[in-house]
């Protein structure tokens, strides 16, 4: 899942991209390598209670982190309402068959429309603009926050000043070419100093303030 830079409805807020020490999502094929393996690097699960909300694994037994990532994110996961993504990331995982990892409605960016007969039941939204996305967003999202995917819809929606928190999972390794976490911004974006740094297994996760 990319998610990387996010906004509250009323306010803003912020959510967690896995990316490399040298600011990449994943590689020249999407191929994320190494950026997931600290969801398998602890004991913990990051729900408890039978809660198979967030298992990702397809085993049945869930992401199992450190205690302080545990901590981290199931604090984030349980905050998020709406996923904004862009429709390269929908293609590529199919929205996640109609099922977000976290939140209980996606809006995708794009100008084309969501594929016939694709999972009805679903509450995801398809709008053409990244302000559109944004006020649709809002009104999902209720007192919930905003999730953004990095890569090039999170750029557009930082530059268009619609973002007030960066979050990365920075994980210790070196990618040297791929997608972007911050795609093809322009011109330089000024952050507030990390408020948040939580050091895990493999993973460091960090959140900053937009500076105004």
């Amino acid at each position: 899942m990319r998610q990387a830079i996010a906004r509250r409805a009323c306010g803003h807020g912020d959510h967690a991209q896995r990316v490399s020490v040298d600011g990449f999502i994943a590689d020249d094929n999407d191929d994320v390598g190494p950026l997931h393996d600290w969801y398998f690097s602890g004991n913990t699960p990051i729900t408890g209670d039978g809660d198979q909300r967030f298992d990702h694994s397809g085993s049945g037994s869930g992401f199992k982190v450190s205690r302080a990532s545990a901590e981290y994110v199931r604090a984030m996961w349980a905050s998020i309402g709406v996923i904004v993504q862009g429709r390269r990331l929908f293609d590529l995982v199919n929205g996640w068959e109609g099922s977000p990892p976290t939140g209980d409605h996606v809006v995708v960016v794009s100008h084309r429309p969501k594929p016939d007969g694709w999972h009805p039941e679903a509450s995801y939204h398809f709008v053409g603009s990244v302000r559109a996305a944004i006020d649709r967003a809002q009104e999902l999202a209720g007192e919930r926050t905003i999730a953004v995917n990095a890569g090039e819809v999170g750029s557009q929606i930082l530059a268009a000043g619609l973002v007030d928190e960066v979050a990365m999972d920075v994980v210790p390794v070196v990618f040297g070419s791929g997608k972007r976490y911050f795609g093809r911004i322009d011109g330089q974006h000024l952050l507030e100093d990390p408020h948040v740094v939580v050091q895990g297994e493999r993973v460091l996760h960090l959140r900053f303030r937009v500076r105004r």
